[in-house]
């Protein structure tokens, strides 16, 4: 699936900062066999900042700003144009998911995908046996990786309420699981603090998601989102896995990637230091909107 996408994420704050340093994972990736980025720009508002590149551990793509004029306001602009391929229906070939511990000690990679780096707390997913306990109740004994990720995707998006209300960015994963309420992130880190519990090596994705309006009312403009769903490493032949709890389903097609980590931590949208003091606000708009497949790979307009 072809797709233009916009981001438009702004930071308005009640005292002009002096200076500020951030570090940006906005643009989406280009991942061979997943996604292609046929286009992409990056616009920050104020201008005149310095501006430079890097790959991090896990082979995300960051930005590095540092704006030394004071500003109110920060904008980031993001225009892309993605070709997202639909995953491929792929049999269970994943073992027993109490083996994954041996077959993990037996992996020689340690790079950024190595399943090693995915097993143990991380520093939004910390051990919770509240976690632990209700995973292995959705988790029998004999039953595949696979099938351990999926009873358990589908028992947690049984369990919890979408609520944008209820939580917050700095929200732990045990409180928004004790309320059984939250947002995305929240139903991510739940999913990944309970498939490491037991084991299975889960980590975090940052995305767009393509919604829908409910039925007769119109689409509005940037009404879709920023995502996040959740990685599972399924043994040495399936390998990685991709879920997204809050809606209950294997990713597809209408999921496209930005950033992979061990938790948000790894990839927030913007992290950074600033000088400034009072309270500050923002705004996130998305749009993605699906183009023919034999759309060229001119850049998005918006």
């Amino acid at each position: 699936m072809l797709y233009d996408i916009a981001l438009r994420i702004t930071y308005r704050y009640q005292q002009p900062a002096n200076a500020g340093r951030h570090l940006l994972r906005v643009m989406p990736a280009d991942l061979p066999g997943e996604q292609q980025r046929v286009s992409g720009s990056l616009e920050v508002r104020p201008t005149g900042g310095e501006q430079s590149g890097f790959r991090d551990f896990f082979g995300n793509e960051v930005t590095r700003l540092s704006l030394t004029s004071p500003h109110d306001e920060l904008a980031v602009v993001v225009r892309a144009r993605v070709d997202r391929t639909s995953p491929a229906p792929t049999a269970d070939t994943s073992p027993p998911w109490e083996t994954l511990p041996t077959l993990i000690a037996r992996e020689l990679r340690l790079d950024g995908e190595a399943p090693h780096h995915f097993v143990k707390a991380s520093a939004r997913v910390p051990e919770s046996p509240l976690l632990r306990d209700f995973a292995r109740a959705f988790v029998p004994p004999d039953v595949s990786a696979l099938g351990a990720v999926l009873a358990l995707g589908e028992a947690l998006h049984d369990e919890l309420i979408f609520d944008p209300d209820a939580t917050t960015v700095d929200t732990p994963a045990e409180e928004a699981f004790v309320a059984r309420r939250g947002v995305c992130q929240d139903f991510a880190h739940i999913m990944i603090g309970c498939l490491r519990s037991v084991g299975i090596p889960a980590g975090y994705v940052s995305g767009f998601l393509r919604t829908e309006p409910p039925p007769g009312c119109p689409r509005l403009d940037g009404a879709d989102a920023m995502h996040a769903w959740v990685r599972a490493w399924c043994g040495p032949t399936l390998g990685w896995v991709e879920y997204d709890p809050t809606n209950g389903v294997r990713v597809r097609d209408d999921h496209v990637v930005v950033a992979r980590g061990r938790d948000y931590a790894d990839v927030a949208p913007v992290r950074g230091v600033l000088r400034t003091s009072g309270a500050q606000r923002s705004i996130h708009l998305v749009d993605m909107i699906p183009l023919p497949a034999a759309g060229g790979p001119d850049q998005p307009s918006g």
